[in-house]
């Protein structure tokens, strides 16, 4: 099965999940997704802000189909159900785009204190777990299917401060790229049909953000509507050029 088109937007037809979408990264996705054509389904921890970023993307492109579900994606039950609702009324899925964040550090690496590792562990670890294995089949199924993981230029190059968020953001990446191999060995001679695939950035920067600090430079730094611009841009390349590979927004370290 592949994305039906009908002309005009580029994911014309497409259904795209969003997971994580009530930030500022995750509201440039929705609107990018839905100016593309797709239908975009989002879902958040925080339902106030989830309606509301859902409600930017109705209103910003009217007649798109923008849908939010407040999903628990630390019980896999729930976020595979999430799947099973979505696959059931829209009839497919081509798409996760994984934005669950959080960030916690320290001054020095003897000041690390492991209750970070535990928090971090779950929102950058254990929802890539849940999201990758709910949403496998459904992948596979779509015949052109994504899974993007937004990640961290740290995860390559850890500072001594940053000890639990880089080792968070490694073991994510393993594991998408893990995901990956699964889509590759799946497609066989033919190649992968579904592509898992790492989006890197150095740290995110918003128009809230420079407007707060105006004589801030954001070096390296991706605008969150480039990096919704880059999610768009995967499903414009095969699948097999683009699986198991990470995909740089900043100057590689």
């Amino acid at each position: 099965m592949s994305i039906p088109t009908n002309g005009g937007g580029r994911l014309d037809g497409a259904v795209v999940a969003v997971a994580g979408a009530a930030g500022p990264a995750g509201r440039a996705a929705l609107l990018r997704l839905a100016e593309a054509g797709a239908t975009v389904v989002a879902s958040d921890a925080d339902a106030a802000r989830l309606a509301e970023a859902v409600d930017a993307a109705r209103y910003a492109h009217g007649g798109a189909t923008v849908t939010g579900d407040t999903v628990d994606l630390l019980d896999l039950g729930a976020t595979r159900a999430w799947v099973d609702r979505t696959e059931k009324e829209f009839g497919r899925i081509d798409g996760l785009v994984h934005l669950v964040g959080g960030w916690r550090g320290s001054s020095t690496f003897a000041e690390t204190d492991l209750a970070d590792w535990e928090l971090l562990e779950k929102l950058l670890i254990r929802t890539v777990q849940h999201t990758s294995l709910a949403f496998e089949g459904a992948l596979q199924r779509s015949g052109n299917g994504r899974y993007l993981l937004i990640s961290a230029a740290g995860a390559s190059k850890p500072t001594a401060g940053n000890a639990a968020y880089a080792a968070s953001k490694a073991a994510a990446e393993a594991w998408t790229l893990a995901l990956a191999d699964s889509f590759r060995k799946a497609g066989g001679e033919e190649g992968p049909k579904a592509a898992a695939a790492i989006l890197v950035i150095k740290a995110l920067v918003h128009d809230a953000m420079r407007a707060e600090r105006p004589t801030a430079k954001f070096a390296g730094f991706t605008d969150v509507k480039d990096l919704a611009e880059a999610i768009v841009g995967v499903w414009d390349m095969p699948a097999q050029e683009v699986n198991g590979t990470r995909q740089w927004l900043t100057p590689q370290p």
